[in-house]
């Protein structure tokens, strides 16, 4: 297989965390990797396009950029969050507005950039979710309230365009151990999540989709817990 023959994958976010493993995972498929990403790696193989996903005119035009040199979609997964973890009563207006147009609003301009190609391929756009869309904790109403949006957003654009070819699943889940050095084992390592997301993109057959699926850690810590803790406890 030529590189030009091989499946190409679009990610947001993959300098770090279940992004990079996602993106190492779906290259050792055989998928050519393209990136947005707002801070660059520098890593040949990630393809990265520099993109501030707050920017609706950036995200439009790196995904042009990478459909010029493609020519195609076949899978794009909607990685990228920004965490602002503040009370409500101490939420700053910018960290509000921010939060929602990289949690949320970035996924609408993506999936608005990307759809003559999905349509095109019959391709798949991956959305990754959170427990936090559904279990609140203290500190988390930004958060949990862009999360609680895209699970509907995920749901509509299944409605709308599958009968178009297009694919869409939204992915809920619980603690992941994103940050370097995190071994507790209450969390999911960020090679686990990466094989569970290549395994619905690829394993599964394509007359078949998974709209919506939700993955947990495997043990729980003991209670109490508060704060952005409680997602350790679903």
């Amino acid at each position: 297989m030529t590189s030009a023959d091989r499946p190409v994958a679009l990610l947001t976010g993959t300098n770090r965390g279940s992004g990079r493993s996602i993106a190492w995972e779906l290259r050792k498929r055989g998928y050519r990797i393209f990136s947005l990403n707002r801070t660059l790696v520098g890593e040949d193989w990630l393809h990265e396009e520099r993109c501030d996903l707050a920017d609706p005119q950036q995200i439009r035009d790196s995904v042009a950029r990478v459909l010029a040199a493609t020519g195609r979609l076949d899978v794009c997964v909607s990685n990228a969050v920004d965490r602002v973890l503040d009370p409500i009563a101490d939420i700053r207006q910018a960290d509000w507005d921010r939060s929602l147009a990289v949690n949320l609003s970035a996924n609408f301009h993506l999936t608005q950039a990307i759809l003559p190609a999905l349509r095109s391929g019959h391709g798949l756009i991956v959305f990754m979710g959170s427990h936090a869309a559904t279990r609140y904790f203290e500190g988390g109403a930004t958060y949990s309230a862009a999360k609680a949006a895209l699970a509907a957003f995920a749901e509509t654009l299944l409605l709308e365009e599958r009968n178009n070819g297009v694919r869409a699943c939204l992915i809920s889940p619980g603690a992941i151990a994103n940050l370097d050095g995190d071994a507790d084992p209450h969390k999911m390592t960020t090679h686990a999540v990466a094989k569970g997301v290549a395994s619905i993109i690829d394993d599964f057959p394509k007359d078949m989709l998974v709209g919506e699926i939700e993955i947990r850690p495997a043990s729980l810590p003991e209670p109490p817990v508060t704060g952005i803790d409680r997602l350790l406890h679903v």
